[in-house]
């Protein structure tokens, strides 16, 4: 993903809204709302996340919040289709697939502990 905000390539992710009763259901909707890609194409790797980070995230004046910071949490899926449907214009200005290689160069290693993540 293109991320708008700030400017990076990033995994697909987000904050959990009221309605997700699981991270894991917050993964996925996260992932398809950004992507477009069709949630019923899309299938978690394992319910243990493959990542968890904690670190400090820049303040964004224009949307008002100061710095802060965040617990991600990250999973793994895998898909048949891979489309890249509608992205979330108002999150991402793109979105596409890497080779593992460039992906770990854009994002970091989490990339690849996503991909190598034992089922």
């Amino acid at each position: 993903m293109e991320h708008l905000a700030y400017d990076l390539t990033l995994q697909p992710g987000g904050h959990l809204e009221p309605t997700d009763t699981s991270l894991v259901e917050a993964a996925v909707r996260e992932l398809t709302e950004e992507t477009g890609m069709d949630p019923r194409q899309v299938s978690v790797v394992s319910p243990t996340p493959v990542y968890v980070e904690y670190g400090k995230v820049p303040a964004r004046p224009e949307k008002d919040e100061p710095e802060h910071y965040h617990l991600d949490i990250g999973y793994a899926f895998t898909t048949v289709r891979g489309d890249v449907g509608r992205i979330q214009e108002s999150e991402v200005t793109g979105a596409g697939w890497y080779p593992l290689e460039v992906a770990e160069r854009l994002v970091g290693d989490r990339i690849r502990r996503a991909v190598t993540a034992p089922a």
